[in-house]
């Protein structure tokens, strides 16, 4: 059990000079951190900064080499994750940690199922559970449901409900969003707020700074290891707070680097699917940046897929430098020259276990393998020139990807399709879920392969960034592309206007 001493500290949360190594790597350097009752502080940083560490401290996953911890006045010193939650620490990963064959009400309860001479009480717990969802006004949710059959927003919220159940004090949650629909996120706003308004601290970890800007009461950055900025929300700018996390002046979140429209290199005529129904056409020209809004499962990642032959396409063309084709497996598409860089960065994008170096070149042998003999050494040193091109921080060519922060795993997916050399980009959500100064970087990646003459094809839920790097932006509403319009008359508030009501509903 946590030992406790008495203190007497004004702050709910306090951690004092927290030190922790992995091997010779410094991940934390004396880091002090508060969260005060009833309040919602972010957590913000770069990749790498040291967020998640600190707060598997908190949570007892790992053990501080140093500093000192106290919880409501207490010396807070736990064990392990189930000595953190009886002492009111809840975290809620951006991984999920839920058993979707199970149904809601098992999740919510499961480790503290309330028992009487060896019978469960689930009558009991029914009503413990009801109690805890009305408090944060979602009585609406089927408790005998399972949760494989709940969506992003609904398994967020049975998280929730478990922290609440088992009487939190402070719930940390870790990109809570980078998953969910506009809708859901405004719902779950409404209950963190609520989770404020009982007497629970959150602590807010987020790469969305406007996010952080709507919920957050307080701030702390970290850098390198190190806590560099706290402060009041309400009184600092955003450029300051980005300023303190890259550590330099930032003259702007989107970097632009001129680039010249050319011919037309892939063009879709009116191609469909079944299932979902989807209907699109457009004109991707080389030297081109061309984004797609919309919400999500409106279509747009069903879209690419199509294109690189991972769906098969039920109607309509496509075109390639001007010949029709329809049908082509992914392989094919690589021959061609169109690359794909998948959202599922974790399941589709990399293979985590293996090196960077096999992630980076495993799609072109040709350079360093023949005869079905890999030349290991060439391989690496391949791999070692587009680590220095893309600034891709890793120890070398040999650690693994999964070992990797987000933003860097995105430049290792990234440099794979630059080192195939092909000349069509298709891009879904290439910035989600890393920090604000690896944005910038593929940002100004982006814009260098458009002033070479690629043609990229750019998803994004991040509505400034699509008006922030492309030439033109399309809608896709309910499986049907819009037409596309420079990004200079597009608003976040027309696009998102015209993802949730699409254009024919806009002119009724």
């Amino acid at each position: 059990m946590a030992e406790v001493i008495s203190t007497p500290l004004s702050a709910l949360l306090e951690m004092r000079g927290m030190v922790k190594h992995f091997g010779a790597v410094k991940a934390l350097d004396r880091v002090t951190f508060e969260v005060m009752p009833s309040e919602v502080h972010a957590l913000v940083g770069e990749n790498g900064a040291g967020k998640s560490t600190l707060m598997k401290l908190l949570s007892g996953a790992y053990k501080p080499d140093s500093g000192e911890m106290w919880l409501g006045g207490a010396r807070y010193r736990p064990q392990g994750p189930s000595d953190a939650r009886r002492h009111g620490v809840a975290m809620i990963y951006q991984e999920l940690n839920l058993a979707p064959r199970l149904s809601i009400e098992e999740n919510i309860m499961l480790g503290r199922e309330r028992q009487r001479f060896g019978f469960v009480l689930k009558r009991a717990m029914r009503r413990q559970i009801e109690k805890a969802l009305e408090g944060l006004d979602l009585p609406q949710l089927d408790l005998q449901q399972k949760v494989e059959q709940l969506g992003p927003g609904d398994r967020q919220l049975v998280e929730i409900a478990r922290a609440v159940v088992g009487e939190a004090r402070i719930v940390v949650m870790d990109e809570p969003t980078s998953s969910l629909s506009r809708e859901d996120a405004e719902r779950l706003f409404a209950v963190i707020r609520k989770l404020r308004d009982q007497g629970v601290s959150i602590v807010y970890i987020s790469h969305f700074l406007e996010e952080v800007k709507r919920v957050a009461d307080r701030y702390t950055v970290l850098r390198d290891g190190c806590a560099v900025g706290t402060g009041l929300i309400s009184s600092t700018r955003t450029e300051q707070i980005i300023e303190q996390m890259v550590g330099r002046k930032v003259d702007t979140i989107f970097p632009r680097v001129e680039h010249q429209r050319g011919q037309v290199v892939l063009e879709l005529r009116a191609i469909g699917l079944q299932r979902p129904a989807l209907s699109a056409s457009l004109s991707l020209h080389r030297g081109e940046i061309f984004g797609i809004a919309g919400l999500i499962g409106s279509g747009r990642t069903q879209l690419l897929r199509a294109i690189f032959g991972l769906r098969e396409i039920s109607t309509g063309e496509v075109r390639v430098g001007g010949l029709f084709d329809k049908g082509l497996t992914p392989w094919a598409r690589w021959r061609q020259g169109i690359g794909f860089l998948s959202e599922d960065r974790k399941d589709e994008g990399l293979a985590l276990e293996l090196s960077v170096a096999v992630n980076l070149t495993l799609s072109r042998l040709s350079p360093y393998a023949t005869h079905g003999w890999v030349n290991v050494r060439k391989q690496r040193s391949i791999a070692r020139d587009w680590i220095d091109r893309l600034a891709i921080r890793c120890l070398d060519p040999r650690q693994k990807a999964g070992d990797l922060s987000g933003g860097n795993q995105q430049k290792v997916a990234l440099a794979r399709l630059l080192y195939h050399d092909v000349d069509i980009l298709l891009l879904d959500e290439p910035t989600r879920g890393i920090d604000v100064g690896s944005k910038a970087e593929i940002y100004l990646l982006i814009g260098k392969l458009a002033a070479q003459g690629k043609a990229v094809l750019f998803i994004s839920s991040y509505l400034p960034e699509l008006l922030g790097v492309c030439d033109r932006i399309a809608v896709m509403h309910r499986g049907r592309l819009g037409r596309a319009r420079p990004a200079a008359e597009w608003t976040e508030a027309s696009l998102l206007d015209e993802a949730t009501r699409g254009l024919a509903e806009r002119k009724v």
